[in-house]
């Protein structure tokens, strides 16, 4: 007979009766977890574990990390860019008093928002840029991505031209309406309408403005003029070989323009006053 008693630190005794006549004589086997434990803790030699320490990383150089803060800088500023805002440098008087271009005096560097031409068109009154069609250009060839930018950052701090193919002007008028000038008051009309434009600069000159042909402008292009308005090489100047070619394709505007960044003393949001509804 055998009797088995479990307890909570799992030991075991066991009687087993030997064989034969004689008297049992009680044999025992006791284990316990710990034990168990402590036997499976140790090496298989019998050495205590020992627990290697990892080297700590060396530390990069200054110049990688400088490296790769430029890299990303750069990433940033292309992907910004390209996508969403740009300054640009007002090369010319033509928008002037609006913006300042003028020679000799400290050139407004302005932000340019792309995002809001995805969702619509420009309207009446909106300072764009835009990339000069060939007949605005003289046939000069926009420089390449690289080149353009590289230029174009060069020209915020004074260390290069701008571009020279790309220009700011105030939309005037949309495809499908008729430009002419001008009413006994010397004011353009769009349709047949007087203009309210409160941001004109005719300078110390007359306040007469310069006369031009009626236009109706083709669909998908827009007729743009200067806030400079007898300074300005516009849409008047540019039609060639008809009056209609002097107005600029939708496709070839860059953004709208919307605050004056540089100089801080200029620094402000720049007008989009609407002169067909009287800035409503």
């Amino acid at each position: 007979m055998s009797h088995r008693v479990n307890d909570d630190s799992s030991s075991t005794w066991e009687t087993t009766p030997p064989a034969g006549d004689g008297p049992a004589e009680p044999t025992s086997r006791f284990s316990t977890s710990s034990s168990r434990s402590r036997s499976s803790s140790d090496g298989e030699d019998g050495s205590t574990p020992r627990f290697s320490k990892k080297k700590p990383k060396k530390k990069q150089p200054f110049w990688k990390e400088l490296l790769v803060i430029f890299s990303v800088a750069l990433l940033l500023t292309v992907v910004i860019q390209t996508f969403i805002a740009r300054v640009f440098v007002i090369p010319s008087a033509s928008m002037e008093s609006t913006l300042h271009g003028c020679t000799g005096c400290v050139n407004d560097k302005v932000l340019v928002e792309k995002i809001t031409y995805l969702f619509r068109d420009p309207q009446p009154g909106d300072v764009i840029v835009f990339r000069g069609p060939p007949n605005w250009t003289g046939g000069k060839q926009p420089p390449g991505f690289v080149q353009g930018t590289l230029q174009d950052l060069g020209s915020m701090v004074n260390l290069s031209e701008p571009s020279g193919t790309d220009f700011i002007k105030r939309v005037i008028a949309v495809g499908g309406q008729t430009v002419e000038c001008c009413d006994d008051q010397g004011r353009v009309l769009v349709d047949g309408k007087p203009l309210d434009e409160p941001y004109l600069n005719f300078g110390p000159g007359p306040k007469q403005q310069e006369q031009f042909e009626k236009v109706t402008v083709p669909a998908g292009k827009l007729w743009v003029m200067g806030d400079n308005r007898n300074n300005s090489s516009d849409s008047r100047k540019h039609g060639d070989p008809t009056p209609a070619d002097g107005a600029i394709p939708v496709d070839n505007v860059v953004g709208k323009a919307r605050v004056i960044v540089i100089p801080v003393g200029r620094w402000g949001t720049i007008s989009d006053h609407n002169p067909q509804t009287g800035g409503r």
